[in-house]
């Protein structure tokens, strides 16, 4: 696969993969902390915040690996 293409649907999953994992936090956060202290939201949304890091370097890996040589 070209390595431009790699990177186009690389971009367009790191956007899906951030809207997603934004609604499912927010959506989990909503129904489990409503009457929680303020220290648990802070936890919460830390943890939360830095979690999705995970699966983006994992897809940045990818896009960053190098093409097939084209044949000249």
């Amino acid at each position: 696969m070209p390595l431009r293409l790699r990177k186009l649907i690389g971009t367009v999953l790191i956007i899906i993969l951030v809207l997603v994992y934004a609604l499912i936090a927010t959506t989990v956060a909503v129904a489990t902390l409503g009457e929680s202290p303020w220290w648990t939201h802070l936890i919460y949304f830390t943890v939360t915040g830095l979690l999705w890091i995970l699966p983006a370097m994992l897809i940045i890996k990818w896009m960053e690996k190098p093409g097939k040589p084209r044949d000249e």
